[in-house]
């Protein structure tokens, strides 16, 4: 059934609008999705386990042979070992910051139970969901090493700097400043290539931790020995004050587009010394790697998070752009189409508009 020329024209300009309001969205879309998909959620919850490296030193100071009555400091080898972190979002959080707590142990697995925990870390530090980077409060996190009589942690303020738990949205080939929470301060992680795990591309960042006198960052009971030189496998019982030092070697592939971390290691070297350059005794020495159901989990998660912004970044762009640009090409030719036909047959007279015939009738008188 043919359209008459008024009709027409209100479906043209319905198109026309219809494709107006369509690229508006295609145009809105990405801005104001992404700006929300770029926040790091509210829900999260992350578990990552590393494992010591095969053929590779895993060393352990025993550390009852330390108080033992006879004998040397010993070091025992080929020691199994297990990374595991829990990273939750906890109070205070809202639409722009929020709270994560990492609590992180390091466990031998050849021994059972608290025997075989060696350290035990709760860290905490508010963030920007949008950058990732530590919140400009002082201060703006905390770190708990030790606990008190009833097992409750006890936390002293830190005050964070750099990246730490993920990278942000859009990662670039170049250097950020990354934290370490057993130096308790920011070092600079580098850019060392792109590559790939499991088909999916990555960047690889590297960053070395100097060596760090751990007396000074906290003077914990451990951080300082004095002990009977024959302890520390020197010559002569005088006492002899050792220090621990500390040095690292952290590895982390990173997928760009969502800044998720896929793969992290350690090469991690705690030592007792007299002077940093030198270790006397090691207390740790382990190269420590996301196992592959960390690896696989990282990337289900980075998959997951780059589908959703290929769909509202790309995908409905160009749907609804593409739908717009019909409808208003649409409507402006049935607009033309139904104005030309109007001015070929004249105003107020269609196609069928033929004069009404008069029909006389004669009266019979």
């Amino acid at each position: 059934m043919a359209l008459s020329a008024g009709t027409r024209r209100t479906v043209a300009c319905l198109l026309v609008g219809l494709g107006a309001l369509l690229i508006v969205a295609a145009v809105m879309i990405p801005t104001y999705t992404i700006s929300k998909l770029a926040k790091t959620p509210l829900d999260l919850e992350i578990t990552t386990i590393a494992t010591n490296q095969p053929g590779e030193d895993s060393l352990v100071l025993d550390s009852k042979s330390l108080t033992a009555p006879e004998g040397a400091a010993k070091i025992e080898t080929n020691v199994p070992l297990i990374s595991q972190r829990f990273l939750t979002v906890e109070e205070p959080s809202d639409a722009t910051e929020m709270t994560v707590q990492a609590g992180q142990t390091l466990r031998r697995i050849d021994k059972q139970g608290d025997t075989g925990l060696l350290t035990a870390t709760v860290d905490r530090v508010t963030i920007d969901r949008k950058t990732g980077e530590p919140v400009a409060k002082d201060p703006n996190g905390s770190i708990a090493v030790t606990v008190n009589k009833d097992m409750e942690s006890i936390a002293d303020p830190v005050q964070h700097t750099g990246l730490q738990y993920r990278f942000p949205i859009g990662t670039e080939k170049k250097t950020y400043p990354y934290f370490d929470v057993n130096a308790r301060k920011s070092f600079d992680v580098n850019f060392i290539e792109e590559s790939e795990i499991n088909d999916m591309k990555v960047y690889h960042f590297q960053m070395s931790v100097p060596v760090t006198n751990m007396w000074d960052v906290i003077q914990a009971p451990t951080n300082k020995l004095s002990l009977p030189a024959s302890k520390w496998g020197l010559e002569g019982d005088d006492p002899v004050t050792m220090t621990r030092f500390y040095t690292n070697t952290r590895d982390l592939w990173v997928e760009p587009q969502t800044g998720t971390v896929i793969k992290g290691g350690e090469q991690i070297h705690l030592y007792y010394a007299r002077s940093g350059d030198h270790p006397d005794v090691t207390a740790l020495k382990s190269h420590l790697v996301f196992d592959e159901n960390t690896i696989e989990s990282q990337i289900s998660v980075a998959k997951e998070n780059i589908d959703k912004l290929s769909l509202y970044g790309r995908i409905m762009p160009i749907v609804l752009g593409v739908l717009g640009v019909a409808a208003v090409v649409g409507g402006v030719f049935l607009g033309i189409r139904g104005g030309t036909g109007a001015g070929r047959r004249g105003p107020g007279r269609g196609r069928d508009d033929a004069p009404t015939e008069q029909i006389r009738i004669q009266k019979n008188l």
